[in-house]
């Protein structure tokens, strides 16, 4: 008898010695210097942050993310959306390039680019491309402690003004804002570009720093822009490729293989699922500001072949650039230009044939 308990005592202390397996908890910060109600901005957690962990349990690995989110500028504010990152003030987050030209100029190619195309998914097909296949692309992140996941795109531009918009004389003398990038877009127009971020614009517009906005139709709505440039003139500049979800390079490099690859998933995922929401959203904002009072009007299309036609060589001037820094201009605004041709872009303007 006491043989026998002995031996069932000593087997029960061996099942409690059995270790006991605990989650591995990774703790990561995601951010933005816009709201979510902004959709490249709304994805980073409907698509990424909220899925991480269910595509963590699904294949079996005992690592699972806490969040802290710092989403509408909680962290730092447009201008510093590469350096937050870069600097890890954040893990990981959305840099927006196109208030980067001198430091990310190649992920700046389409704003050296308009009318080519207005199909969102298509330029995130094209952008992420790029990026995978071109080095030089992929070491404008690397050289700023970054890990590229998945590129970011805009819709459409068009014009939001406080006056009617007929034709391009309407627009002489007019202070109209957008970013920086944007300004050459501005050129034989009579306009005068003035630089801001998507979300001072309101306050630009209303305050008369500024007279009207070259914008997209859903970031217009999300920050109700309409109520103080109620005229919005559909002139179909094209879409841009705006930046992309990134990583801080330090931070990505001591995280665990599965996170890696969980995060890598979702974020070339992230790239097309806020592409589509981008192209959803579009048609609604337009419709649900005309609701709002806001007044629509389509310019004639003599005047966009005049405005992309007085337009100076912007491809040329990109190229001349980049290649004064050793870079292959030419060959990346050759390739950009066939990957969107090869996927239906039919340009207004033929910019590769003009180099």
């Amino acid at each position: 008898m006491r043989a026998a308990l002995a031996a069932a005592f000593l087997a029960g202390s061996s099942l409690l010695a059995q270790p006991v397996f605990a989650l591995e908890t990774v703790r990561l910060t995601m951010s933005s210097s816009h709201p979510t109600a902004v959709a490249w901005v709304g994805a980073l957690k409907t698509h990424v942050v909220d899925n991480a962990n269910t595509r963590l349990e699904e294949m079996g690995s005992d690592y699972r993310i806490e969040w802290t989110e710092a989403f509408g500028g909680s962290l730092y504010d447009f201008n510093d959306t590469l350096e937050a990152v870069e600097e890890g003030l954040t893990d990981m987050g959305w840099v927006g390039s196109l208030w980067e030209p001198a430091k990310m100029p190649l992920q700046n190619i389409m704003f050296a680019t308009p009318f080519v195309t207005s199909d969102v998914v298509l330029s995130i097909e094209v952008m992420n491309a790029l990026n995978d296949t071109i080095p030089e692309m992929k070491d404008e992140w690397d050289r700023h402690n970054l890990v590229f996941l998945g590129a970011t795109v805009s819709d459409t531009y068009h014009l939001f003004t406080k006056f009617p918009v007929n034709s391009l004389d309407d627009l002489k003398g007019k202070k109209i804002v957008g970013a920086p990038a944007l300004g050459p877009w501005l050129e034989g127009t009579g306009a005068i570009p003035v630089g801001g971020g998507l979300p001072t614009f309101y306050q630009q517009i209303q305050t008369g720093v500024a007279d009207g906005s070259i914008i997209i139709p859903t970031g217009a709505f999300s920050l109700k822009l309409y109520e103080v440039a109620p005229y919005i003139t559909l002139v179909d500049m094209g879409v841009t490729t705006i930046g992309g979800l990134a990583v801080n390079k330090d931070r990505w490099e001591g995280l665990p293989e599965d996170v890696r690859k969980v995060l890598s998933e979702l974020g070339r995922e992230y790239s097309r699922v806020h592409a589509e929401d981008v192209a959803a959203r579009y048609d609604s904002s337009l419709q649900k500001m005309k609701e709002a009072g806001a007044t629509i009007t389509e310019l004639p299309q003599e005047e966009r072949r005049k405005w992309v036609a007085g337009l100076t060589n912007l491809a040329r001037t990109w190229v001349d650039q980049v290649e004064k820094s050793g870079l292959p201009g030419k060959e990346i605004l050759t390739k950009f230009m066939d990957e969107a041709r090869a996927r239906g872009a039919e340009p207004l303007r033929e910019w590769d044939k003009e180099l």
